[in-house]
């Protein structure tokens, strides 16, 4: 879900023919993730699960704000919603208020992922989605191996990626597929962390 600036803070997605892996997706409840910037929790991002029959539908919703002396310097608010069929993309809703410039999309999944990044699968191609504007990205992918990151509280194994290019994060899964780590450069050059919860 991306611009290339401080703002895409999770925006993306990615191109793929297989269909959605059932460990990356839990059939309800929710994923709570801690947003923090030089050791500051600066936000949070939720995703909800939603299951149905062959169907599923992730709402991710995502607020940042960054303050200088008690005011805003800078906001990021969004909201999308994911709807899969039968393991694949049907469509994709967002609308993003990226520091008062609003974007608002709504597409058919057309073969892609979402890489609002909750889905292991964005580490498998290299053409993204962009979830703020629906532009497309290339990134490339790195596999960097099997870390242990904390995650709800305790040292999970997990599998770190590294994604370069039009978009540049550092993602890990778990064993079972679920995101609990992301590490990106801010526009400014310092460490944001999306912090499972």
């Amino acid at each position: 879900m991306q611009n290339p600036t401080f703002a895409g803070l999770l925006a993306a997605a990615l191109s793929l023919t297989v269909g959605l892996p059932a460990s990356a997706a839990p059939a309800s409840g929710s994923q709570t993730y801690d947003v923090i910037r030089k050791g500051k929790d600066i936000g949070d991002q939720v995703i909800h699960f939603q299951s149905s029959g062959d169907t599923l539908t992730v709402t991710l919703v995502t607020d940042v704000s960054v303050k200088v002396l008690g005011i805003e310097a800078y906001g990021f608010h969004q909201k999308s919603v994911e709807n899969w069929n039968s393991g694949h993309l049907a469509t994709l809703s967002s609308h993003t208020d990226d520091n008062g410039k609003t974007h608002d999309i709504n597409v058919k999944g057309d073969g892609l992922v979402p890489a609002s990044l909750w889905n292991e699968q964005v580490a498998q191609n290299g053409t993204l989605l962009n979830t703020i504007d629906g532009s497309k990205m290339k990134v490339s992918v790195k596999k960097v191996g099997t870390e242990a990151i904390t995650a709800g509280g305790q040292q999970v194994p997990a599998t770190h990626y590294r994604l370069s290019g039009d978009l540049e994060r550092d993602l890990w899964y778990d064993a079972d597929g679920r995101l609990v780590h992301v590490a990106m450069k801010g526009e400014d050059g310092s460490q944001v962390d999306y912090v499972l919860r």
